[in-house]
C-alpha cells in the first residue's frame, strides 16, 4: 500500500501549502488559531484514511467473495480438488509460544500453572485395565475407580489395544445463538463488509445481518473476553481467559491477531506472559496500528505494550490494584494509553520501555466509583461515562477535567461512541436509553431499549443513521433515532442445560437458570416465542407429537407448555432437587423425570401430552442422576448418574433392546471415544417401577 502513503503525504503537503504564511493574514483569517487549524487538517487527513481503509476493506471482502464462488464450484465439480486439500478458512488453535519479554506476572502465572496442573491431573482420566476371564474392565474417572462389566457377546473378542477407524467426516460449525455483553466490553463492531463482529464463548463472530449469514474464527481454545480492530478495518486481536485442555495442561491465556477476510491466525502474543485473562485489548491509531496494549486479569491488572508485528513486548507496569474495565491508546498519540476502571482513570506516556502515570484529578466535581468506558472525541479529548451518570470531559493532553455533563443517565454509562460526523452516543444502564449528544454535548435525541433485552452494555456505528447496540442480556439490536429498535442477535443470560430439538419441524427449544424459555427457528435464527418462569430452568424435552414440551426447573417442579401458544399445560412437583433431565417415550406414552434426589419418576401421559400421572419410580442410585435415554419400543429406561453408575428400568423383559445413544456412557458411543479406555455397558440393574 505504498502508493497509498505517497496520495496520503500528497494530500497533506497540498492542505498545508494552503495554510496563509504571514501573521497578518493569519490573524485576518476566521478567527481560528493555529491549533484549531492543525486539529482541522488532523481531522481531513484522518477522513482520508478512513476512505483508504474502505476501500482496502471492500477489496478484501470482494476477494473473500470470489475465493468463496471459486470453491463452491470446485466442490461440485467432479474433478474438483478434494476439501481437504484447500487451505481451510477457519483458523487453527494451534500456535508457536511468542519470544517476547515476559511480564512481571510471570511467576503468579507459573505458581497458578503448577496448582492448576496438579488439580486437573486428579480430574482427568487414568490408564485402563481388562481381565477377559473376570469379565470386566476398571478404568479411573477423576480419580475414582470405575468397574464396568463387559457384555457376554463382546467378552471374547474385546481389547482395549483395539483402534476403531476415526469417521470421515466432521462437523461445521453452522451459527452461534447469543453474545456475550452480561461481563465484557467494548466488543462489538462493524467492519466494512457490513458484517458486525463480536464473540461468544471461545468463538469470534462475523456476521453480515443483512445476508444472514455467519462466519467464524475459531482459534481460540478458551472463553474470550476482549475485541479490537485494528485501523486497517481488517485486523483483528482477540483475547482469551486461561482453562484447561482436555488432557489436564493449562491453556495459558493470551492475545491473538488474525485476518477477518481469511480468518488466519496472523501472530500469537503473549503466551505464558499473561496471568488468568486478557481484559482489555486495543491497538495504537496514530502510527498506522503499529503497537498494541493489553490488560491481564493479574492482582496487579499489568498494562503491557507491544509490537504485535514482531511479538515483542516493549513496556509493562503495574497498572492498579482494583478492576481495570477500559483501555485505550490516544488516536494522535501513540505514546499515550487511558484506562479507567475502579475509583480512577489514568494517563500513561511510554517513553522507551517505561510507561509513567498521571492520574486524573476529580478536583471539585464528584469522583464516581467506577470509569466504566472512555472514547476520544475528533479534537483528542477524553470523554469518560461513570457509575454515577456522569459524562467527563478530559482536555487533550492533561489529566483535568474540562467539561461535564451531569446526569446524563439514570445510573451508570456503560458505553461511550464517538460517530464520524463527530456527534457522540451513550448507553445507559439503569435507565436503558441510547443517548445522542452533538459537538457541544447538548442532549438532540434519545431512544429506550426495552426491558427484555436489557441494559446497554456496547455501542458501534452502523451504517448512516444506523447503531448497533449490544446489551447485558446478551442481545445485539439494530438501531436508529428516533425509536426504531430491531434485534438481530438474542440468547440466554445465564447457565444453559436444557435444549431438544423439534420432533418435526426445523426448531428447537432452550432453557437456562435465567428463568427464560426460548422456541427458536433454525432459519431466521430468531426465537418464535421467550417465555418467562418462576424457577430457573434445567432441563427440556419435545413430546413425539411436537404439541407440547417439558421444562424441568431448579427447584424440583417441573412444567408443559403448549408449542403454539406457550401457554402452561401441566405443572408438577417432584421433591425440592434439581430436575436434571425430562424425556418422553418414544411412542408419547411416558415421560421420565430424572433428579438429582436419585430418582426418576416415571409418569403416564394421555390426551397428547396435556395428562399425567405418576405411576412409578427407578431407584438404585447411589448419586444425582444426569442422563437417561428411553429404549426405541418404549419399554426400557438407561440411566447414568453423577457416580459413573449405568442403571436399567424396565416394564417387561425382552430379549433385545436398543438405545437412541441420548447417554454419554453407552456402550456404543464409547466404543467411538479412545480417551475414555472402557468401553462398556455396566449390566448392574436395579428396578423398582409400576406401569
Amino acid at each position: 500500500m505504498n502508493g497509498f502513503s505517497v496520495k496520503l503525504n500528497f494530500k497533506l503537503q497540498f492542505l498545508l501549502s494552503d495554510l496563509p504564511c504571514s501573521d497578518d493574514t493569519v490573524s485576518a483569517s476566521s478567527n481560528m488559531d493555529m491549533d484549531d487549524r492543525v486539529s482541522h487538517l488532523e481531522q481531513r487527513i484522518q477522513l482520508q484514511e478512513d476512505e483508504i481503509q474502505l476501500l482496502k476493506a471492500a477489496l478484501a471482502d470482494a476477494l473473500r467473495r470470489l475465493g468463496y464462488c471459486e470453491e463452491q464450484s470446485l466442490g461440485m465439480h467432479p474433478g474438483g480438488v478434494h476439501a481437504a486439500g484447500r487451505r481451510p478458512l477457519a483458523a487453527t488453535a494451534s500456535a508457536p509460544p511468542t519470544k517476547g519479554k515476559k511480564s512481571q506476572s510471570t511467576e503468579r502465572l507459573t505458581l497458578v500453572r503448577r496448582e492448576m496442573g496438579a488439580e486437573s491431573r486428579s480430574r482427568t482420566t487414568s490408564s485402563s485395565s481388562s481381565t477377559g476371564e473376570d469379565g470386566y474392565v476398571r478404568m479411573f474417572l477423576r480419580g475414582r475407580p470405575v468397574t464396568m462389566h463387559i457384555p457376554d457377546q463382546q467378552r471374547e473378542s474385546y481389547s482395549l489395544d483395539h483402534k476403531g477407524a476415526l469417521p470421515d467426516r466432521k462437523l461445521k460449525l453452522q451459527w452461534v445463538y447469543g453474545y456475550r455483553g452480561r461481563d465484557c466490553r467494548s466488543n462489538l463492531y462493524l467492519l466494512p463488509t457490513g458484517e458486525i463482529v463480536y464473540f461468544n464463548a471461545s468463538v469470534v463472530v462475523l456476521y453480515n445481518t443483512e445476508e444472514q449469514q455467519q462466519r467464524h474464527y475459531l482459534g481460540h481454545n478458551d472463553d474470550v473476553k476482549c475485541l479490537s480492530v485494528h485501523p486497517d478495518m481488517v485486523t483483528i486481536a482477540t483475547g482469551q481467559m486461561a482453562g484447561n485442555s482436555k488432557d489436564g495442561k493449562l491453556l495459558a491465556p493470551h492475545v491473538r491477531v488474525w485476518d477477518s477476510v481469511s480468518l488466519n491466525t496472523l501472530h500469537v502474543i503473549g503466551m505464558g506472559v499473561f496471568d488468568r485473562a486478557v481484559t482489555c485489548v486495543t491497538f495504537s491509531k496514530s502510527n498506522g496500528g503499529a503497537f498494541l496494549c493489553a490488560v491481564d486479569d493479574a492482582n496487579d491488572h499489568i498494562l503491557s505494550v507491544w509490537n504485535w508485528q514482531k511479538e515483542k513486548q516493549l513496556a509493562d507496569v503495574k497498572c492498579s490494584n482494583d478492576s481495570v474495565l477500559g483501555a485505550m491508546f490516544h488516536p494522535m498519540d501513540a505514546n499515550l494509553i487511558v484506562t479507567c476502571g475502579k475509583s480512577h482513570i489514568n494517563f500513561w506516556t511510554m517513553e522507551g520501555n517505561t510507561l509513567t502515570k498521571r492520574q486524573g484529578l476529580f478536583e471539585k466535581h464528584e469522583k464516581p466509583k467506577y470509569v466504566l468506558c472512555v472514547a476520544f472525541a475528533q479534537n483528542g479529548d477524553a470523554i469518560t461515562g461513570d457509575s454515577s451518570g456522569n459524562i467527563y470531559v478530559w482536555a487533550k493532553g492533561g489529566n483535568r477535567i474540562s467539561q461535564v455533563v451531569s446526569g446524563a443517565h439514570e445510573g451508570g454509562i456503560f458505553s461511550v461512541c464517538v460517530l464520524k460526523d463527530g456527534t457522540m452516543v451513550s448507553g445507559g444502564g439503569k435507565d436503558r436509553k441510547v443517548v445522542l449528544w452533538d459537538h457541544d454535548y447538548r442532549k438532540q435525541a434519545e431512544m429506550e431499549v426495552g426491558e427484555p433485552f436489557g441494559p446497554v452494555r456496547a455501542l458501534a456505528e452502523g451504517k448512516p443513521g444506523e447503531l448497533f447496540v449490544g446489551t447485558t442480556k446478551n442481545a445485539i439490536i439494530r438501531a436508529a433515532f428516533p425509536d426504531t429498535l430491531t434485534p438481530v442477535v438474542q440468547g440466554h443470560t445465564d447457565e444453559l442445560w436444557g435444549l431438544d430439538v423439534h420432533p418435526s419441524m426445523e426448531q428447537f427449544v432452550t432453557c437456562s437458570q435465567d428463568k427464560q424459555v426460548h422456541l427458536w427457528d433454525t432459519n431466521s435464527h430468531q426465537p418464535l416465542w421467550s417465555k418467562t418462569i418462576d424457577d430457573p430452568g434445567r432441563s427440556a424435552s419435545f413430546h413425539p407429537s411436537g404439541a407440547v414440551l417439558a421444562v424441568g426447573t431448579m427447584t424440583g417442579r417441573w412444567l408443559v407448555l403448549d408449542t403454539d401458544t406457550r401457554d402452561l399445560v401441566s405443572m408438577h412437583t417432584d421433591g425440592n432437587e434439581i430436575i436434571s433431565n425430562v424425556r418422553y417415550s418414544p411412542d408419547g406414552n411416558f415421560l421420565a423425570v430424572a433428579s438429582h434426589d436419585n430418582f426418576v419418576y416415571i409418569y403416564a401421559v394421555t390426551e397428547n401430552g396435556r395428562k399425567y400421572s405418576r405411576v412409578g419410580k427407578c431407584t438404585g442410585h447411589s448419586s444425582f442422576v444426569t442422563h437417561l435415554d428411553w429404549s426405541t419400543d418404549s419399554q426400557y429406561l438407561v440411566t447414568n448418574s453423577g457416580d459413573y453408575e449405568i442403571l436399567f428400568c424396565r416394564s417387561s423383559l425382552l430379549s433385545l433392546f436398543t438405545f437412541t445413544n441420548i447417554s454419554p456412557f453407552d456402550f456404543i458411543v464409547n466404543a467411538k471415544m479412545r480417551e475414555l479406555k472402557a468401553l462398556v455397558f455396566q449390566r448392574r440393574i436395579s428396578v423398582k417401577v409400576t406401569f
